[in-house]
């Protein structure tokens, strides 16, 4: 198994964690260190008083008659039972010097234990009492230990605090980890974020290389690579499309157009006739569905290579307004309101003829009338077509879009169309993360709803 390193990702959570469980533990054992519940040595200052004061009870007890033990049990029973300091003494093995008038009490018997040497004497806290010791007591004939208690009055440090309630050492712990926390969520969302701003791009019909995608954490730079490859394997491909696209135009074209001339010099020899005429409308058929069909082909190939910054009036109010007359001359009425004060980015010549191809739909169908009307909630723009026509079957709403695809009762050969004309609104809209829907209407024909993003 391979060792994680900075680098990586998981490297990188596997080292916020062992770093963020090291400062706690630091933080615990120093919060230990000072805490006064555990032994320490007495400080200096503390140390000199109580050796005094252990001086002078030797001095004191070496002018008095008895063994020390008795001595020192007088100079006990003497002390005032409320006294904020209180003097205890033990001998050199430990037995503690008491009558029951303090009462031998666990925390002094438990120091004892611990602290029994007078060269280095400790401290710690019991409860309200701070004990002290040992400290020497010699009367010229025997020894004796000294313990000091004095009554602790201040409140335990804040960090001590906080290790006797778990909730608020979580609460710390908590704080402490979350600079690394963030900088860690920092280090894995930023080029996550980066990715999928390129897989967005992608999605738009921008297959652009982001050199940025391979850095960062290790997962994510090798994902970025084998991003930028693909793109790049894309780019390649569509080339290969375009080439093969002119390829095709120039091989269908040639025998279609030398179909077209001999026709032409069999009808000046021969004369005028319908068989003649029925062979040049269907060459000229042909090569307008070949026309448009390598013109389909070359949008959704090159859509993502013009794209562009538009208002909607500049994309469409000529249009329309062209679309109106052109709706006059055919003895029918075109209305449309106001357009939308908002911008677009994407192809314009695609964007055009895609709301261009339903309109002039909407025109050969319809009876009398063709609305559109613009729609916008937010960033969301719907631009729908209605005419007041024959409309098409319920369940053919949605294979109008297929290219082809012609409904026997409105599009048949007379109609001079390829079938191709919403095909291309469909894959318009595709490509530009929007979509084209067909419904019957209330005035009996057919709406057609475009959908798409606008930048405000």
């Amino acid at each position: 198994m391979k060792l994680p390193t900075i680098k990586s990702l998981y490297g990188r959570i596997f080292a916020i964690f062992w770093l963020t469980l090291l400062l706690v533990l630091i933080a615990v054992l120093a919060a230990q260190h000072s805490d006064p519940r555990q032994q320490h040595t007495v400080p200096t200052g503390m140390q000199t008083e109580f050796k005094a004061l252990a001086q002078r009870i030797s001095e004191e007890v070496s002018e008095m008659r008895g063994s020390l033990k008795q001595k020192l049990l007088r100079l006990q029973r003497q002390q005032p039972e409320r006294k904020p300091m209180k003097i205890y003494f033990t001998t050199l093995d430990g037995e503690l010097l008491d009558r029951g008038h303090h009462g031998g009490s666990r925390m002094l018997k438990n120091f004892t234990t611990l602290a029994d040497d007078p060269e280095d004497p400790m401290q710690r806290l019991y409860g309200k009492w701070m004990l002290a010791g040992p400290f020497l007591i010699d009367d010229g004939s025997a020894q004796a230990l000294m313990y000091v208690g004095k009554l602790w009055r201040d409140k335990p440090p804040f960090y001590v605090q906080i290790l006797d309630r778990p909730f608020q050492l979580l609460l710390v712990t908590m704080v402490v980890s979350t600079p690394l926390l963030l900088w860690l969520a920092w280090a894995v969302t930023r080029p996550a974020r980066r990715l999928q701003a390129a897989a967005e791009r992608v999605g738009e019909g921008r297959f652009e290389t982001d050199p940025s995608l391979e850095k960062g954490p290790r997962e994510f730079a090798q994902a970025g690579a084998s991003f930028n490859q693909m793109v790049t394997a894309l780019n390649q491909m569509i080339s290969g499309q375009q080439r093969l696209l002119s390829d095709i135009s120039h091989e269908l074209r040639s025998p279609l157009t030398r179909l077209r001339m001999a026709n032409a010099l069999a009808i000046r020899k021969q004369g005028e006739s319908t068989d003649l005429a029925r062979i040049d409308t269907e060459a000229e058929r042909m090569e307008q569905m070949i026309a448009d069909l390598l013109s389909l082909s070359r949008m959704q190939l090159n859509s993502h290579a013009e794209r562009e910054v538009l208002t909607l009036a500049e994309l469409w109010e000529t249009l329309l307004e062209d679309a109106e007359f052109e709706a006059g001359e055919s003895g029918k009425t075109l209305v449309y309101n106001t357009i939308p004060d908002a911008s677009i980015e994407g192809n314009g010549n695609l964007l055009c003829s895609a709301l261009e191809n339903v309109v002039r739909n909407a025109i050969k169908y319809a009876d009398t009338k063709v609305e559109v009307s613009f729609t916008q909630r937010g960033r969301e723009l719907t631009v729908s077509v209605s005419d007041d026509g024959e409309g098409v079957p319920e369940e053919m709403l949605d294979d109008i879009f297929r290219p082809f695809y012609r409904v026997s009762t409105a599009r048949d050969r007379q109609s001079g169309g390829t079938g191709l004309g919403l095909a291309i609104t469909d894959s318009a809209m595709r490509q530009h993360n929007g979509s084209a829907k067909a419904s019957l209407n209330s005035l009996g024909g057919l709406t057609v709803d475009l959908t798409l993003k606008t930048l405000s």
